[in-house]
């Protein structure tokens, strides 16, 4: 039924993909628009209007219990439970 639409993003000007996935989630939530900017562009947006809101999260530094590299997490970390990356947080959660 749904077919992969390439998008023009309104902020950027780059091309995205509105893939059939993307689609039928929006009609199953009964979403009548198009998205006008591309994943990045919402990404950027959303983190601009909580900041906005909430002001600049805080970020502390940390390193990662599994390769060792240092890594900025937005809690300030206890000793007593393991800090990941968020790339072997990603491996770790099958993600």
């Amino acid at each position: 039924m749904f077919e992969d639409r390439v998008l023009v993003c309104k902020d950027c000007g780059k091309e995205f993909v509105f893939t059939a996935g993307e689609q039928e989630f929006y009609a199953q939530n009964d979403f009548k628009n198009d998205p006008a900017r591309c994943p990045a562009c919402r990404k950027a947006r959303k983190q601009q209007r909580n900041e906005r809101m909430n002001g600049p999260r805080e970020m502390f530094d940390a390193v990662c219990a599994e390769c060792g590299k240092p890594t900025k997490v937005p809690f300030q970390p206890k000793n007593d439970k393991p800090v990941y990356c968020s790339e072997c947080f990603a491996k770790r959660h099958g993600r």
